[in-house]
């Protein structure tokens, strides 16, 4: 049972109910030229829907703001690195993400590590130093966070601290939605709004016209811009969801709400595992205090013989992810809890079965 992958199928019943307004034929001489009337890689209209999106959803602020696109949030991501770094500099700027981190924030940045940029870890490491004020920053921050699905704030400021907040699960499927994010750099992307992981299509929404301008460099020499057919689907999908009102959310909350339930009430059997903290918080898009319905489970072993956690859900055939990819330590396991309802099914049963069989522990 792979429940380690973070492919957003669990939205595959919705568009299958809304085959018409989702449906897209493309004849064959469309939009072939690399460029929309000769100008720019990245359609105006596709920018218009998505500052709607936002404005109906509450979760970001795009009035006077860049709007740039990528394949995918992995790519918008290495284009804002890139532009944050320092042009003229002997050092290169520090990357750091806070533990438990994102992994690919750290392989990416440490495959693309250059004059410009190097991954130096964990957040927290960094903190106290005395020489990180005069020190090139850049905090990537993930919220809510994967794995553990926490809103969270950047640990670091001042004038040379650059921060990219990284809001992929930053929709009410996920998390409650306190205020629109007002940051410098905030980079969202289809794949967890919709569900279409692969149409790979992410966007970063920009304070700077300069960040702006650099990371528009990066995308014509990294991939000459995005796929004109992804940017066509992605404009189809976002005004599909623009038409169905609440809809598409209220399909999505209910989802994850009802597994994030089950899930509680399995782990709750014994105090073998033990789940993040959810703490509730007052939501602008549903009016009150609920909440998170995360993406991911970040089970933890609570026995001290279990210290190899995900070979502990490996000998009860349940795949996580180990708890030291995200910079934890290994009596961590994330858990998807996105993929198709027959993929969840099975997981809460292989749970059940690993938590009633072993000697339980029960609590009351």
């Amino acid at each position: 049972m792979h429940s380690y992958s973070g492919d957003p199928l669990f939205l595959e019943p919705f568009w299958m109910q809304h085959l018409a307004s989702s449906a897209l034929v493309v004849a064959g001489w469309h939009q072939m030229s690399y460029t929309y009337g000769g100008k720019s890689f990245f359609s105006k209209e596709l920018a218009k829907v998505v500052r709607k999106v936002h404005a109906s959803v509450g979760n970001a602020v795009t009035q006077n703001r860049f709007i740039i696109f990528g394949a995918g949030s992995t790519q918008v991501l290495s284009a804002a690195v890139f532009a944050l770094s320092p042009e003229n500099t002997s050092s290169p700027a520090k990357v750091v993400t806070s533990v438990p981190y994102y992994p690919l924030d750290k392989q990416q940045t440490q495959y693309f590590s250059s004059q410009k940029f190097k991954y130096e870890g964990d957040a927290y490491r960094w903190n106290n130093r005395s020489d990180c004020s005069s020190t090139n920053m850049i905090e990537i921050v993930t919220s809510p966070n994967n794995p553990d699905g926490q809103l969270k704030k950047a640990i670091f400021h001042g004038p040379n601290v650059k921060t990219i907040y990284d809001h992929a699960y930053y929709w009410p499927h996920f998390t409650p939605i306190p205020a629109p994010s007002d940051e410098d750099v905030m980079v969202f992307t289809l794949s967890k709004l919709t569900g279409h992981a692969g149409t790979r299509l992410g966007w970063a929404v920009i304070k700077d016209e300069t960040v702006f301008n650099r990371m528009m460099i990066h995308m014509q020499m990294n991939s000459m811009g995005v796929s004109k057919d992804a940017q066509l689907r992605g404009f189809k999908l976002l005004n599909a969801v623009l038409e169905e009102g609440t809809g598409i959310f209220d399909f999505a909350y209910q989802t994850m709400k009802s597994r994030w339930e089950r899930l509680v009430q399995t782990v709750s059997l014994s105090n073998r595992f033990s789940l993040q903290e959810n703490n509730p918080q007052y939501c602008t898009f549903y009016n009150k205090v609920r909440q998170l319905s995360p993406a991911y489970a970040w089970l933890k072993c609570e026995r001290e013989e279990d210290k190899d956690c995900y070979a502990v859900l490996e000998a009860a055939n349940i795949i996580g992810r180990q708890g030291n990819l995200f910079g934890a330590e290994d009596g961590y396991v994330r858990l998807s809890l996105v993929r198709t309802q027959d993929d969840f099914d099975i997981l809460i049963e292989r749970l059940h079965k690993l938590i009633t069989e072993g000697d339980g522990d029960k609590t009351m």
